[in-house]
């Protein structure tokens, strides 16, 4: 505790009955522990003890003259602050010792701190941040714009953070809750980027990888396609066109007596089965084989079974928090 910086008053209130009054005014600067776990919906409880070090009870009795409501009363009026600090309560009590121990009073007072400015500067930056990262999941996986947009967000979430670890509390023995959830979005951020980079990944070098196992179809494509509501497309055709399908069967048909073949129409018998295959391997490149399908459709299944772990995540993230800010 400071030394007394109030103004030295040398009067003393004297009456006839012998009652004396010293109202000497005492101004010290004190200290408190602070619990900033709820940070920035935290209520400081901090204890002011007075007594006398150098006379016991049985020299100096110490009791509270008004009550503790009127003391609260009277702090609320005359008390000034920068606008942070709420007091919410004063309590008061005397300790009760023997004759020869020290006679004190014991303060409570309960701070709350106003949390209006946080909320504007921190949290809610960062709730519009974190609802846009879960909307990119809308944008094509296979595009690249994807990528780049998430990379730009947490550029632009990490850069936040710098700016407004000023409104931080720097003392106490716990982390804030708030640091907590600052990484768990930044957290989010970069896990949905890592998937992101997976799909990408499985999109455009699908054509380079080997067939999809069989563990991979039934786990992905068949078990987890359909809880996510992307079931395994039908593949049991093959993949020629009608037309060419047709040609198959006209060719299965016995062939016309020579006799009455004509020269030009085998000709355009021929022409025709040539300009089917072309079609058909038109179709093939543009269509991807089967192959580079299954490894698309895993692509579309991870995607969406992750989207649903993020929101879930989130979902129950933030009911967390919200539960121990008030409680």
């Amino acid at each position: 505790m400071d030394e007394n910086t109030a103004p030295f008053v040398p009067y003393v209130l004297v009456h006839s009955n012998g009652i004396m009054y010293d109202s000497s005014p005492v101004r010290v600067v004190s200290s408190c522990n602070l619990n900033i776990y709820t940070f920035p919906f935290d209520i400081q409880n901090c204890t002011f003890t007075f007594n006398s070090y150098m006379h016991t009870a049985r020299d100096i009795r110490m009791n509270l003259n008004v009550s503790a409501s009127s003391i609260l009363e009277n702090s609320l009026n005359v008390m000034s602050t920068v606008g942070e600090w709420q007091l919410m309560n004063i309590t008061a009590y005397k300790g009760i010792f023997n004759e020869s121990n020290y006679d004190e009073l014991i303060f409570h007072i309960q701070l709350k701190r106003s949390s209006a400015l946080y909320v504007v500067n921190l949290l809610i930056p960062s709730c519009f941040l974190i609802t846009v990262d879960l909307f990119s999941f809308l944008l094509p996986p296979q595009s690249v714009d994807r990528s780049a947009f998430k990379m730009t967000l947490i550029l632009g979430y990490t850069v936040f953070l710098l700016l407004m670890n000023d409104l931080l509390p720097v003392t106490g023995d716990t982390i804030p809750l708030i640091n907590v959830f600052f990484a768990i979005c930044l957290g989010l951020m970069v896990g949905s980027l890592l998937e992101t980079i997976l799909i990408t990944n499985l999109h455009s070098g699908s054509r380079r990888f080997a067939p999809v196992p069989h563990w991979v179809r039934v786990v992905f494509l068949q078990t987890l396609g359909c809880c996510v509501g992307l079931p395994p497309k039908d593949h049991s055709t093959d993949m020629y066109p009608n037309a060419v399908r047709e040609e198959n069967k006209v060719g299965k048909n016995p062939p016309m007596p020579l006799e009455v073949e004509d020269t030009t129409l085998g000709e355009l018998r021929k022409l025709g089965r040539d300009l089917r295959a072309i079609r058909l391997q038109v179709d093939q490149h543009l269509s991807g084989d089967q192959n580079t399908e299954e490894w698309s459709q895993v692509a579309f299944i991870i995607d969406r079974f992750l989207f649903g772990l993020y929101t879930l995540f989130i979902s129950v993230s933030s009911i967390t928090m919200i539960y121990l800010w008030v409680n």
